[in-house]
């Protein structure tokens, strides 16, 4: 049946640098197929992805029991090929494709370890068996040439010659037992030469596409410092954003307070608007307290009028004379304040009618 794929997936490839043994270095330009193959003649597995762009040979790695798959992250594993002498690095979509691979890592380790085992069991009962028929072929030959002509072979040559056929008949058996481990060692060498030829042209592949690669690699690294310019520039624009997010802001508490005088300004004009309603009654009432005031005016120069006469009086009445100026003095402060009161009053209500 020869190798078949028994899983397979999709990542993106890496290999340690071999100069640093520290740096990863992108074996495929793009997520590419990895896939476990089952050699069923060899009872091997192996992981094998090629680039379907350049049809090159990424991974060709063995597993043996001694490896061991590691998870550096949540989404990349690795493990190391000493047959290769490099380590493998894989970068997955996801994390549920890392538990998958990893899982399926631990069963064909478990599984190559169980292969190996079965060998050595296969190879040391070989040699026992070989070992075994080794010791027991001279008893039997002796056995057989105590009877039939070997009895005469013994009866005219003697000991040396019965020893020589024993020596001989082991030979055989020995010779015949070599013979099948050669054919199988035969059959395994010939399986070892078809799978190294088959390494032998991926290696010649993957050399052939070493400038390719190169190529890829120096265009990865040009399109690395372009996006490296472009994610310089995308971060200047995101401060530019961000100052102008800032500006914004404190452009609508601006707005904010603006509208908040506007309405005060507003309320003000409509209380403005309530008191202009009110200034005819004002006038009106201003007319009136004018009206009042001359006729104060008029009581005024006939109070002084009586003043005078009120004199003459006081000459006449000295004793009178005291009280009247007391009341007198009390009634005028009083007619000042009033008339001062009056006149503010006016002024002020004047200054109201400007102003309206």
């Amino acid at each position: 049946m020869g190798e078949q794929p028994i899983f397979t997936t999709r990542a993106h490839v890496f290999q340690i640098d071999p100069t640093t043994k520290k740096n990863w270095v992108p074996a495929s330009k793009q997520a590419v197929t990895v896939s476990y193959f089952y050699d069923s003649t060899r009872n091997s597995y192996r992981i094998i992805s090629v680039d379907g762009s350049k049809v090159g040979v990424i991974i060709n790695s063995t597993i043996t029991p001694n490896m061991t798959f590691t998870k550096t992250s949540q989404k990349f594993g690795q493990w190391a090929d000493s047959r290769a002498n490099t380590v493998f690095g894989l970068g997955f979509a996801s994390e549920q494709q890392l538990a998958k691979f990893a899982e399926k890592f631990q069963e064909v380790k478990e599984a190559a370890k169980l292969a190996r085992d079965k060998s050595q069991e296969k190879m040391e009962t070989s040699s026992n068996h070989s070992q075994e028929s080794g010791r027991e072929t001279p008893s039997s030959t002796q056995a057989s040439s105590i009877n039939g002509t070997d009895d005469e072979k013994i009866s005219h040559g003697g000991p040396e010659t019965a020893a020589l056929i024993t020596e001989n008949d082991r030979l055989k058996t020995a010779v015949e037992q070599s013979n099948a481990n050669a054919k199988k060692w035969e059959t395994e060498l010939q399986t070892l030469r078809e799978s190294n030829a088959r390494l032998v042209d991926a290696l010649t592949e993957s050399s052939a596409n070493v400038e390719s690669w190169k190529k890829q690699l120096n265009s990865c690294k040009e399109e690395s410092e372009t996006l490296r310019e472009k994610i310089s520039e995308l971060e200047a624009q995101c401060a530019e954003a961000s100052a102008e997010k800032e500006r914004n802001a404190q452009l609508s508490a601006r707005v904010q307070e603006l509208e908040t005088e506007l309405q005060d300004k507003e309320q003000e004009l409509e209380n403005l608007r309530k008191q202009a309603e009110i200034i005819p009654q004002l006038m009106a009432e201003c007319e009136s307290i004018t009206e009042k005031l001359q006729a104060a005016d008029v009581k005024n120069k006939d109070l002084e009028e009586r003043i005078g006469g009120l004199q003459a009086d006081i000459e006449d009445s000295q004793s009178k004379q005291g009280n009247m100026k007391g009341e007198l003095k009390k009634f005028m402060d009083i007619l000042d304040g009033k008339i001062d009161e009056l006149h503010e009053f006016r002024q002020g209500l004047s200054r109201l009618g400007v102003d309206n």
